[in-house]
C-alpha cells in the first residue's frame, strides 16, 4: 500500500493530479479542498488511498492528515465507495462534515452528491461516535452555514442538470454550485459556473 506521495504537481486538472515522483508521473485524485493547495510545478507531499479493485487500482489523495483519516473513516460505512466520500470532501469542509454527522443533521448530509436519507443515516449511526480526531471552532460553523449556500434548491438542482448536459461530471459541479450564493435565476447559477469551470 502507498502511503503517502512527494513529488512535483506536472499536471493539474479539475478532479485530480499528475504527481511526478522521480520521473513516475502517478495519477491522485483529489478533493476540491486539496486542489486548492496545489500548484502547478511545485513540490507537494499527499497523503494517499489505494483502492484495488479486480479491472482497476486508483488512487486517492489528501493534503491534510485529518481530510485522510476522515476519508477513512467514510469508507468503512457500508455502501458509501471512494468515488462518493471524495464528492463529499469536494462539497463540504472536514470540520463541518464531521459537526453534521455529530450533530445528527439528516437533512445537510444528503444535500451532499450521492447521498441519500439511508445512506446520511449510516453516516450517523456508524461515525457519530468516532470522529473525536476533529475540533470544530466558530470559525468551522461559518463554513458549515456556507456549504448549504443561499440558493434555491430548484435553481441548483436546475443548473446541475443542465452542465451534466453539457458533459460535466457530478464532481466538478457541486463545488462550483455550491460558490454561486449570489444567484437568483438558473440561468446565472449556470453562467456563472462555466466561468469558474472555464478557469481549470
Amino acid at each position: 500500500m502507498i502511503g503517502f506521495l512527494r513529488g512535483e504537481v506536472a499536471y493539474l486538472y479539475t478532479d485530480c493530479v499528475l504527481l511526478d515522483v522521480q520521473g513516475v508521473g502517478y495519477r491522485v485524485y483529489i478533493a476540491d479542498s486539496t486542489r486548492r493547495q496545489l500548484h502547478l510545478h511545485e513540490q507537494a507531499l499527499l497523503f494517499t488511498h489505494m483502492s484495488v479493485r479486480e479491472d482497476d487500482i486508483t488512487l486517492y489523495g489528501f493534503a491534510t492528515e485529518e481530510e485522510y483519516a476522515l476519508f477513512q473513516q467514510l469508507i468503512s460505512v457500508s455502501g458509501i465507495g471512494p468515488k462518493v466520500a471524495l464528492g463529499m470532501l469536494s462539497s463540504i469542509t472536514v470540520a463541518s462534515l464531521c459537526q453534521a454527522i455529530q450533530n445528527k443533521q439528516t437533512s445537510v448530509l444528503t444535500k451532499l452528491p450521492g447521498i441519500g436519507k439511508k445512506s446520511a443515516e449510516r453516516l450517523i449511526l456508524e461515525l457519530k461516535d468516532k470522529l473525536s480526531f476533529a475540533h470544530t471552532t466558530p470559525a468551522d460553523e461559518e463554513l458549515f452555514l456556507e456549504t448549504e449556500g443561499t440558493v434555491g434548491d430548484d435553481i441548483i438542482s436546475e443548473a446541475q442538470a443542465a452542465l451534466q448536459a453539457l458533459g460535466y461530471a457530478e464532481q466538478e459541479i457541486t463545488p462550483v454550485l455550491r460558490k454561486a450564493t449570489g444567484c437568483k435565476t438558473t440561468e446565472e447559477a449556470i453562467k456563472f459556473a462555466l466561468k469558474q469551470l472555464s478557469k481549470f
